[in-house]
């Protein structure tokens, strides 16, 4: 779901990157004064919006990247997030295909450890359209900074017309309710997780996608209990939760009633978030965190379906149902 800029940190860049801001060096000896000036590292991966987390960058050839200002001091923070570093990545950086990075901080403001996703816009300097990237940081303990890095590669944008990067939306969940599709399998025995989901005519629906990865049967039977929450992590109140889809429209799916789903190892079940986002007298309610408990024995799992919910007060949940086209993969292959 698309959702507002959060606030930007605008960074001042030179006329021409490669020209005007020049470019660090190295030498072997050192400089003149005896200090040895470190090459940074050429960038190896990067992530993409929507894709799985890249690793940082691999140790790999040195090289020279031209470095753009960025602001300094606390007005640079958005949401525990600070960038510190803006390189391009020119033809004279000695790095092929790569065209820039942004370095970033995470500070963990809260009392449990946190999974941040962070989005980074790049501007160009010519008005053109940004270019996002996402970065995922995984397990920041309580106090605690860590740093990250996000790479472009092969961008419509010029090297020459990148004049900046800033901060599009900082989402976090406690590590211990992170959502999963595929790796390690929890000590809950599932994954549960929401798909980026369909918007048409104000309409909205999200999957909720739930695979027993463990080894014995998982039993659902009805609605999974459901806790709106805000951007600062308080529960959303005034918002109806309604068992059921048909109340929100006739064409998603989630109209069905209840039955009993067991699922073997390897099976899954799906169910269906709807809404609308109308607006009429009142304040949008803007909730991008639902908290879910597949059953109500089960550990909650935080997902982010980013819920513009309008002025309607109304969300439907579908019921657990099979998913009868879901196929195991292979043994032996990576889950996609």
């Amino acid at each position: 779901m698309p959702t507002a800029p959060r606030t930007a940190l605008t960074v001042v860049a030179c006329a021409m990157l490669l020209a005007a801001c020049g470019t660090q060096s190295a030498s072997p000896g050192g400089d003149d004064r005896g200090r040895v000036r470190a090459e940074k590292l050429c960038p190896s991966d990067f992530s993409q919006y929507g894709g799985a987390p890249s690793a940082e960058p691999t140790a790999g050839p040195s090289g020279t990247p031209s470095p753009v200002p960025v602001p300094s001091g606390d007005d640079g923070v958005d949401d525990g997030v600070k960038i510190t570093a803006l390189y391009a990545w020119g033809p004279e950086s000695g790095c092929a295909g790569a065209d820039y990075t942004a370095e970033f901080e995470v500070t963990n403001q809260q009392t449990q450890a946190a999974t941040y996703t962070v989005t980074l816009a790049f501007r160009s300097a010519s008005a053109g359209p940004a270019v996002n990237r996402e970065r995922v940081v995984e397990s920041v303990a309580p106090g605690r900074t860590v740093k990250s890095t996000v790479v472009m590669k092969e961008t419509t944008v010029q090297t020459s017309q990148v004049s900046g990067v800033e901060v599009v939306e900082v989402r976090s969940v406690p590590t211990a309710e992170a959502s999963s599709a595929s790796g390690p399998c929890p000590e809950s025995g599932v994954h549960l997780y929401a798909d980026k989901g369909d918007a048409a005519m104000g309409l909205r629906a999200v999957g909720l996608h739930l695979i027993n990865c463990g080894t014995g049967t998982y039993r659902l039977n009805g609605y999974p209990k459901l806790e709106l929450q805000d951007e600062d992590h308080d529960t959303v109140a005034g918002v109806r939760i309604l068992q059921g889809t048909d109340r929100i429209s006739t064409g998603v799916a989630g109209s069905a009633g209840p039955r009993p789903v067991v699922l073997r190892p390897g099976e899954a079940a799906r169910t269906t978030l709807a809404w609308r986002n109308t607006t009429q007298a009142g304040d949008p309610v803007n909730a991008p965190y639902v908290r879910v408990w597949a059953k109500p024995d089960a550990d909650p799992v935080m997902v982010v379906p980013e819920l513009d919910l309008g002025t309607t007060g109304k969300l439907g949940v579908g019921p657990w149902q099979k998913d009868e086209t879901y196929q195991a993969p292979a043994t032996g292959a990576p889950q996609q």
